[in-house]
């Protein structure tokens, strides 16, 4: 498993211009959704982020952001060092607003990403890249755009361009009267693998109705309607071959039928391109109920094999043929269906290939035409039953939401045989199981992980004979699947209710992939187990079978780690998507309504190969961590609950504007209409409340979980010191033990020493730029050197000059003049008292004869007052020096 050196960078965080592109805050419509009469919006899978290199668009409401996050990283990092080097302007506005403003950096940078205007009427569900990268499909819950997508070229332009306005380009709306909002939704829409040039669409809805859209921006007719239509629903109860399982353009009938339940399409998937066998053209279906179905071999009408593809299945079909034919215990059915096999690839030899060129560079690609026999609709093969199921497991209670399949193997020994030449295959090509796995993944976060032991291979149904021989014929058998593994990757508790869990491909490992899910990113590989059992399947060891399969059995399985716990399972995370560039690393990227989520993975230098061979695999060894290393944590949003808009106004104006809007201006009653009123409110309050109470708990918990880090880190870092005094030998056993208190004294004699040498060096040269000056000082500063001098003599003195001096310590003449204060107070009051009677004339005057002037008695107090200010500023300064001396 990979290591997670760091979480969303600087430059994808706010203010970041990258923070932008997964920014919801602008959306208008925002708090409209959390009102209670708001309408709720259709669960389904959320793949808002599609990438071409280091390009990524993310869909964020109705609009696309466009961005390179190599441009952005670079022009933030060159802006955060430019910063800190060029001066800035602040700008101020008539209103008392400001702004800093950069020159140097507003006439040399650009926005770095761009927002495309889409012409969708609901929000954006997934964003699909076409294998060529050159079109883009844009899902809602029930329609689909296609977007014409400008070269590199052109887009490194209109990104490195200044202009914010919103980029407009050219969209395609996919089947206007099919995929509307009054028929069934759209669950999956995959580029078909053997598309030419990437340009056949395969839409799934969820009446399960599956369509091929073999696109062409210079015929507009291949956007309004499907080369191929199949109904599943006719073609799962279909007998024959020549029935009609199209579906009609106008079909609109709604009514029960028991298939609607069983047939619920919840996902769909082709394997990758490069895989072996019939895997390339064969579509597998996951319904909702948790059934599994296959539609093998679904081509559209002009379709670009790889070129080993056509010759190993034609090495396969001509040993099947061979095999049935001289086998008279084979069935009739296994006779049927190898005849069939053989019609299909007789129709494709004799085909004269067309070379037409690819987009993507000066290839040349061999483009056939669909064969016609023995028909151009498949069988519906399934539903498949699951073989070692687990007991605790009910099929009844499984919902299926995605699932992926790992196709098996190309096998090409068996076609290069006694040739000289050896074909050129990659390491991922050669390496690998020979047999389809298919993942299911379930609402609960539970993954099934099943192996296609039988092969699914091209099957048709059988023509309609004039005879009623085949009336009577066996039942076919039916297929199954081998359950490998079953875990799950979500807790009990992390469960939510309207969750829709999704698979998402790795890009270093064909056997890995990712599981996004209410609780967080879950990094799945398979590798411990594939080799292992690919091994056992071609029988290179020499030990026993039963052997041989109790220690696989045993050993280790499928290995999982949950790389990002997400805090707020209801901010629903879109699907991860792997990214691995050289200037931006490999790191996987994520995003909720409001922000992104980024995991940098620590990527090797040098990569080691995996052996395919061997029984027993060694364990991987990791490289030594150091335990004092910086830990790299998921970066902290708080709850957009913090920052939304209160409904309480929207809702205020909607009941103005309602059926109530005449208790509005009339005072306050007790009825049915006041009492639905307050509930509407009281509703609306308690929303808001209990999201702000969650979302300031979750902050206090996370500042509490900050403490404890950083304690555990303080620890660390203790650790460390010993560790590091032990090597250099400052705890040495040799030398007498050394207290602590000792080596902090060492440090600060030393300290002073060398200040005493600084303030040595300082005063000769005060002196020698006092003699090379030759300036007189002023009448003020000799006073004011006087002064300082006087209070220096006063304060600082030595302890001989303390003992010598008969002048008491400042705080003591403070004293003594608080004291003379209180006296002077008290007579003056007698004073004020004495003067007071001698003007009423009173008899009991102690000073009858005595008149003091009022301004002379004023002036004495004012003087008496401003001595003692001046004693208690003067005292108060001498403590702060002194405390100053005593800390320093």
């Amino acid at each position: 498993m990979p290591k997670i050196k760091s979480f969303a960078p600087s430059w994808l965080n706010e203010p970041a211009p990258g923070h932008k592109l997964f920014d919801h805050t602008s959306d208008g419509n925002k708090a409209s959704a959390s009102l209670p009469y708001g309408k709720k919006a259709k669960p389904g899978p959320r793949r808002t982020i599609a990438r071409r290199g280091a390009e990524v668009f993310v869909a964020v409401g109705k609009e696309i952001r466009w961005g390179d996050l190599v441009q952005l990283k670079e022009s933030w990092e060159a802006k955060q060092t430019r910063s800190s080097s060029v001066p800035r302007i602040k700008r101020e506005f008539s209103d008392g607003s400001f702004e800093v403003y950069d020159e140097e950096a507003a006439g040399n940078s650009s926005v770095g990403y761009r927002t495309i205007k889409t012409p969708v009427a609901d929000d954006i569900r997934q964003l699909i890249m076409s294998p060529n990268q050159d079109f883009l499909a844009v899902l809602t819950s029930h329609t689909v755009h296609v977007c014409i997508l400008p070269d590199e070229t052109m887009s490194a332009s209109h990104l490195r361009s200044t202009d914010t306005a919103p980029f407009k380009l050219k969209f395609w709306t996919l089947g206007p009267t099919t995929h509307v909002t009054s028929r069934s939704a759209v669950v999956s829409a995959i580029w078909h693998p053997l598309g030419v040039n990437g340009t056949c669409l395969v839409t799934v809805t969820e009446d399960a109705v599956v369509r091929l859209w073999e696109l062409s921006t210079a015929d507009r007719w291949t956007f309004d309607a499907p080369t191929l239509a199949i109904d599943l629903k006719r073609l799962a109860d279909g007998t024959y071959l020549d029935q009609d399982f199209g579906v009609s353009p106008l079909a609109t009938n709604k009514a029960f039928s028991p298939d609607s339940f069983d047939m619920e399409v919840a996902a769909a998937c082709f394997p990758a391109r490069d895989s072996g066998g019939w895997a390339p053209m064969t579509l597998w279906l996951a319904m909702a109920g948790g059934s599994v179905y296959a539609l093998c071999p679904l081509l559209p009408q002009r379709w670009a094999p790889p070129p080993t593809l056509i010759p190993s299945l034609s090495v396969s079909i001509v040993a099947r043929v061979a095999a049935t034919e001289d086998n008279p215990e084979s069935s009739p059915e296994a006779r049927r269906l190898a005849r069939q096999q053989l019609d299909w690839m007789s129709d494709l030899d004799n085909q004269e290939p067309k070379i037409v060129e690819s987009t993507t560079g000066n290839v040349e690609v061999e483009v056939y035409t669909r064969p016609t026999h023995p028909g151009t609709v498949p069988k519906l093969q399934g539903p498949f039953e699951f073989d070692l199921n687990p007991e605790d497991e009910q099929d009844d209670e499984v919902e299926l939401k995605d699932i992926y399949v790992i196709g098996e193997k190309a096998d090409v020994s068996d076609l290069m045989f006694g040739e000289e030449e050896e074909l050129e295959m990659g390491d991922d090509d050669q390496n690998g199981l020979s047999l389809n796995i298919i993942c299911l993944l379930s609402t609960s976060g539970q993954v099934k992980i099943c192996l296609d032991i039988e092969g699914v291979e091209a099957q048709w149904l059988p023509p309609r004979l004039k005879t009623r021989s085949n009336l009577f014929a066996s039942a076919p058998k039916s297929s199954s699947l081998l359950t490998f593994q079953t875990f799950d990757t979500v807790k009990p508790v992390e469960v939510v209710a309207d969750s829709w869990p999704m698979f998402s491909e790795d890009v270093t490992s064909r056997y890995s992939f990712y599981v996004t899910h209410s609780g967080g990113i879950t990094l799945v590989s398979l590798a411990s187990w594939v080799f292992r059992l690919e091994s056992e399947l071609q029988g290179d060891s020499e030990a026993g079978a039963g052997f041989r399969i109790d220690l696989l059995a045993k050993s280790a399985g499928t290995e999982r780690e949950r790389i990002y716990t997400h805090s707020n399972s209801q901010a629903a995370l879109a699907a991860a998507t792997a990214i691995r560039d050289p200037d931006l690393g490999h790191f996987v990227l994520s995003a909720t309504s409001n922000d992104p989520v980024a995991l940098f993975f620590d990527t090797p230098e040098v990569e080691v190969e995996v052996r395919e061979s061997s029984l027993a695999l060694p364990e991987p060894t990791e490289p030594w961590q150091s335990e004092v290393g910086w830990e790299p944590r998921p970066l902290f949003h708080p709850s957009e609950a913090l920052e939304r808009r209160s409904a309480l106004p929207t809702w205020m104006e909607h009941l103005r504007t309602g059926r109530r809007r005449t208790l509005m201006p009339q005072e306050m009653r007790l009825s049915m209409a006041t009492l639905e009123v307050f509930t509407e409110g009281h509703k609306v309050i308690t929303n808001e409340v209990l999201e702000v109470n969650s979302a300031v708990a979750e902050l206090f918990r996370k500042c509490e979980a900050l403490q404890v880090e950083l304690g555990e880190q303080i620890k660390k870092v203790n650790e460390a010191k010993k560790r590091i005094d032990r090597i250099t030998g400052d705890d040495s056993a040799d030398d007498e033990p050394v207290s602590e208190n000792s080596l902090v004294q060492g440090r600060l004699q030393a300290a002073r020493q060398r200040q005493e040498e600084l303030a040595s060096r300082m005063e000769g040269l005060k002196r020698r730029i006092g003699r090379i000056t030759r300036r007189d000082l002023s009448d003020k500063e000799k006073a004011w050197a006087d002064e300082v001098r006087k209070l220096e003599s006063s304060i600082l003195r030595s302890e001989a000059d303390q003992a010598s001096s008969s002048t008491p310590e400042p705080w003591k003449r403070f004293e003594d003049l608080k004291t003379l204060r209180d006296a002077l107070l008290s007579e003056a009051e007698k004073l004020q008292r004495a003067e007071e009677g001698a003007d009423q004339g009173s008899p009991t005057s102690p000073l009858p004869g005595l008149k003091i002037p009022v301004e002379i008695r004023k002036q004495k107090m004012a003087q008496v007052i401003g001595l003692l200010d001046r004693e208690t500023a003067l005292v108060e300064a001498v403590k702060a020096r002194v405390e100053r001396l005593s800390l320093g």
